[in-house]
């Protein structure tokens, strides 16, 4: 299996979740080895993907350098992910990813306009060797050896909508695409308005988010899934484990996990080099796990 990146350059528009203006995204091919990098035009700063540039995770995952953030970007790592993308440049001309839709549903469009292509470097994946495991209280997040990329999530809410939800995905790319990429993030009308009063979250709308008050969905269209909940929390955790950069090929579980668990999982995982191993794949020793991205 080897590397990949897209055949050719895409843009899009769309609107920052937080600042509620418009943010211009352009997706651009690298050479193998090159990894995930972002780039603020605006600032003229380049962000390599990477644990260690996680600099916020209080409401979602936010990577930063030299004074140049980029905020929210799990939706579309979660794509990068599934499509098993391994270099590419992503442009932003302000310090949001555009929220689209609130899941990773447009951003597998623009890979699908933009194309998957092959490179010559064989494809690197991370094998967790042993039981890695982040708590806080009850929550907690885990990886654990498995001969399949597995992903367990488990939510409990006080709400009688959501309640307690459990999904357990078996990565695949077609899986994601059915089951997962359309899953939209969530929030509470309290904690809209909320934010709404400390300038954030201004460009959140039920166009891009499912919202609920104290008893119901107030989406005229409703949900996508009945446990649309969960499934979005998957992705989530998808778009996380992005930033270690490479595959995994192991099993995440996850009870009430959140983006600073995910991250403090991450550096946990790295911390610890008997706990993983990098595996670069020939085509003859991955055909399993390469048609897992087909």
């Amino acid at each position: 299996m080897k590397q990949r990146t897209i055949a050719r350059a895409v843009e899009s528009v769309g609107i920052g979740l937080h600042k509620g203006k418009p943010v211009k995204l352009r997706l651009e091919p690298m050479e193998a080895g090159s990894g995930v990098i972002f780039y603020r035009q605006d600032m003229g700063v380049t962000i390599p993907l990477s644990p260690e540039y996680v600099v916020d995770t209080q409401m979602a995952t936010v990577i930063g350098r030299d004074g140049a953030n980029v905020s929210t970007i799990e939706h579309f790592l979660s794509a990068l992910y599934a499509y098993g993308i391994d270099n590419l440049r992503v442009v932003l001309d302000d310090g949001e990813m555009p929220i689209m839709d609130g899941s990773a549903a447009s951003f597998c469009m623009m890979l699908d306009e933009a194309g998957v292509v092959e490179q010559p470097a064989g494809k690197e994946i991370l094998r967790i060797k042993k039981p890695v495991k982040v708590a806080q209280g009850e929550k907690y997040v885990s990886l654990s050896p498995s001969e399949n990329a597995e992903f367990d999530f488990t939510i409990h809410f006080d709400h009688p909508v959501i309640a307690r939800q459990h999904r357990r995905f078996t990565f695949s790319k077609r899986g994601f695409l059915e089951e997962i990429a359309r899953a939209r993030t969530f929030g509470f009308l309290k904690e809209v308005q909320y934010l709404r009063s400390r300038n954030l979250a201004l460009g959140g709308s039920l166009e891009n988010a499912v919202v609920l008050d104290d008893t119901k969905v107030l989406n005229p269209e409703g949900l996508r899934f009945e446990d649309e909940f969960v499934r979005h929390k998957i992705l989530d955790a998808m778009g996380d484990m992005k930033l270690l950069g490479r595959p995994i090929l192991g099993r995440y579980e996850a009870f009430a996990g959140s983006h600073d668990l995910n991250h403090k999982l991450t550096r946990a995982l790295l911390a610890d080099p008997e706990a993983y191993e990098v595996v670069t794949l020939a085509v003859s020793e991955s055909v399993a796990f390469a048609q897992s991205f087909a």
